[in-house]
């Protein structure tokens, strides 16, 4: 897969569903629960390595990027939790 990443999943996901719903040459049932099932699988080992990075910190594999720190997540607070 030329993109494998999240985003890649996706794409080929929603290229899986458009191709079912073609009408001039829909794509057969099985191929599409094929794709489902291996989408599945990469789901379900993107979440293990989400629970593994909340254990022991890092940034993974790059399948989930890394999501940009907002500035208001890194603004001083007051001592009592408050932003200030």
């Amino acid at each position: 897969m030329a993109n494998e990443t999240i985003e890649g999943l996706r794409e080929h996901l929603f290229a899986t569903l458009a191709a079912l719903r073609d009408p001039e040459k829909p794509m057969e049932v099985e191929r599409a629960r094929a794709v489902a099932d291996v989408a599945g699988k990469i789901i379900e080992s993107a979440k293990v390595e989400v629970s593994y990075m909340k254990e022991v910190g890092g940034k993974g594999s790059g399948f989930i990027p890394e999501a940009p720190r907002r500035a208001a997540l890194e603004a001083p607070t007051n001592g009592a939790g408050r932003r200030q």
